[in-house]
């Protein structure tokens, strides 16, 4: 993964040509061989297909809630037809990895952030979820996620290899630091501050007055511990479910942007499904939607108490208006990137 300052090269999986081929075709012809025996829906229920759902996340975060509601939506459509088995906590890899996997289709469904599958597809359009102050809370997520735009964002990713079935928010993101309280807008300044090393966040977390540092999700904790960041921007259920709390004992409540989730699936295998089962999946994605987005409105709040409990300092950020001032010109700037991104600000805007 680039590291600080540095460009993250869009991966043009149409360009990844072998023999003629191009990459995704090669995936397509594999994986569609390997379903073929799910042409019937007769068959289908006869002889559950083992599937596999890989996340990086543990079992209290509600990146790992969101593939148990998948699969309990799944298995109410279409009983019998999947032997759909659930690897949270990095088992199979971390979060790049198991995008990756199913990009390639090794695995053929998975968990991710989206800012993970921008990276690894090489898909803009995800950063609309993630434009500074746009999506005002879960309600508000839940009905862009569920929305026309919403919908053809999913499908876009197709064009990297794999389909968005269901997005969520796993938690609002706020602002953790070690030493230093971030009270007002100036504390920012200076400090070296863990972002996922996406050219949007770069930019966001500039504008702020930070000093970005690209980091792995799963190296946050000991670089705030060794002091290689001062601070990293997170969500409640990150804070809670990597032990976060202990050695980053000040949170300012910011609210800059959700952390959207999205479970996909691998775009070939999708393909060499029946109809029947390939409504079943989307469907299950979106009936998945709104009890994740429960689950995470509970957990923030209540979370935010527990951290209190274990000895975090919970404070609200002083010239919040100015900090959304300061970067709103990025949410215009991102529009013009993608027609997608453009339909989603819009729907955004309407309903907020």
């Amino acid at each position: 993964m680039p590291g600080n300052g540095e460009k993250t090269v869009p991966i043009n999986r149409e360009e990844d040509m072998t023999n003629g081929f191009t990459r995704r075709e090669l995936i397509r012809t594999g994986a569609a061989a390997a379903a073929v025996t799910l042409a019937t829906p007769n068959l289908t229920r006869a002889q559950a297909m083992k599937v596999r759902l890989g996340h990086a996340a543990n079992e209290i975060h509600p990146g790992h809630i969101a593939a148990l509601e998948f699969k309990t939506s799944l298995e109410t459509l279409v009983p019998g037809a999947f032997d759909l088995q659930i690897f949270p906590n990095r088992q199979l890899g971390d979060d790049r990895q198991n995008v990756e996997s199913c990009v390639a289709g090794t695995l053929e469904f998975c968990g991710g952030s989206g800012s993970t599958i921008s990276i690894v597809t090489g898909q803009v359009s995800l950063d609309a979820y993630q434009l500074p102050f746009l999506i005002k809370d879960y309600d508000h997520f839940a009905k862009l996620a569920l929305s026309a735009e919403g919908d053809a964002i999913n499908e876009s990713l197709m064009d990297g290899g794999i389909l968005g079935l269901q997005t969520t928010d796993i938690g609002q993101r706020h602002f953790a630091s070690v030493s230093k309280p971030v009270r007002s807008t100036a504390d920012f300044a200076g400090l070296k501050t863990r972002i996922v090393p996406l050219e949007l966040h770069k930019i966001i977390w500039e504008t702020v007055g930070v000093s970005p540092v690209g980091l792995p999700y799963g190296e946050v904790y000991g670089a705030l511990e060794t002091g290689t960041i001062d601070a990293c921007e997170i969500n409640v259920s990150s804070m809670l479910g990597e032990n976060l709390w202990e050695v980053a004992k000040h949170f300012t409540l910011t609210g800059h942007y959700p952390w959207h989730n999205v479970t996909c699936v691998n775009g070939a295998f999708f393909e060499g499904l029946s109809p029947e089962l390939q409504e079943a999946i989307r469907t299950a994605g979106r009936d998945s939607v709104q009890p994740t987005l429960d689950y995470t409105a509970r957990q923030d709040l209540d979370g935010r108490e527990e951290l209190k409990a274990k000895g975090v300092e919970i404070l609200e950020l002083e010239g919040l208006e100015d900090m959304k001032a300061q970067v709103s010109p990025i949410v215009e700037q991102w529009s013009a990137k993608s027609p997608l991104i453009a339909d989603f600000v819009t729907a955004a805007q309407n309903s907020a």
